[in-house]
């Protein structure tokens, strides 16, 4: 089986854990290092978790390194009101056995997709200052990324009006990312909400009798308690969780051809991405963005991977 070698660009956050509980259970795929980035919780808090993740599944091998801690040139915001103060509350995870690297994780990035001998795809599911930066300091990086599968953005918001979270904590660096004509797949809101983690699913996920999927649980049942209070949703979008599984298993998505710019500069719609879906701007694909989930696909993938464990 050829292994897929992939970069985890994150900031738990309950579904950026999943997705890393989700990768580490796959044997297609090799995971070269999680980088943290400010985003649902302030960095030194989403790389705790990220370490702590790592426990939860065995995997002391996985490098963890800090990188940003604030956006490029914005106020860093963070989201509580959905992760909790911790930005993974809910389960009681012990303190990590260890600590993150000395390497900054945008320095992480150039440094493994330059050693590394196949093409390398990176997996941002928080704000995208860590790939901005990597992009910037070490364009050459580039010849050697396969593709980069986010999560972010949609043709709605969740934080504005029009505003994904992720795209909207940093937008000039998501702009970066859109603009460096790279492969790009996206995982938006649009096809992030059809992965909702219902009282069916959760049930499904407790049945499964050991301890990964008794901390999903947990995380499910509060992250579905904040979604049912800030959004009214009847479970918890999975979101970020999305991007490992189309690395496994891109039949169970549907995608489209398009342009996506990046709101830059607009008074009440700065991060919002303009998804061309019908080519009415002219402007040059960039990306392939996600429209319909095979969602009894998706999750039966997810519940495979947790009985694994």
């Amino acid at each position: 089986m050829t292994t897929r070698k992939i970069i985890m660009d994150c900031d738990p956050g309950h579904d950026d854990a999943i997705a890393i509980i989700l990768a580490a259970a796959r044997p297609e795929l090799e995971i070269l290092a999680i980088t943290t980035v400010s985003g649902n919780a302030e960095i030194e808090k989403t790389t705790m978790n990220a370490l702590k993740v790592c426990d939860l599944v065995s995997r002391p091998d996985v490098v963890v390194s800090k990188g940003a801690s604030e956006p490029l040139i914005r106020i860093r915001e963070t989201a509580p009101g959905i992760h909790g103060d911790s930005g993974l509350d809910g389960p009681e995870l012990p303190e990590p056995s260890r600590s993150w690297s000395g390497e900054h994780g945008a320095d992480t990035i150039i440094r493994l997709v330059k050693e590394s001998k196949e093409p390398v795809t990176i997996l941002p599911t928080g704000p995208l200052t860590n790939i901005a930066l990597a992009l910037t300091k070490a364009p050459e990086i580039k010849d050697n990324i396969e593709e980069i599968v986010l999560m972010g953005g949609g043709t709605f918001g969740n934080w504005t009006p029009t505003a994904e979270f992720n795209i909207w904590a940093d937008p000039e660096a998501a702009k970066k990312v859109f603009d460096s004509g790279l492969p790009i797949v996206v995982m938006g809101l649009d096809i992030t909400h059809q992965a909702l983690a219902t009282k069916e699913v959760i049930d499904q996920v407790n049945q499964i009798d050991n301890n990964v999927a008794k901390i999903v649980g947990e995380l499910l049942v509060f992250f579905a308690s904040t979604y049912k209070e800030m959004f009214d949703f009847d479970g918890a979008p999975v979101h970020d969780v999305l991007t490992v599984a189309y690395c496994v298993a891109p039949e169970l998505f549907k995608t489209k051809d398009v342009n996506v710019t990046v709101e830059t500069k607009g008074e009440f719609t700065a991060g919002t991405t303009l998804v061309d879906l019908h080519g009415v701007t002219g402007r040059e694909v960039n990306a392939k963005f996600g429209l319909e989930l095979d969602v009894e696909g998706f999750w039966k993938l997810m519940i495979e991977a947790l009985k694994k464990y």
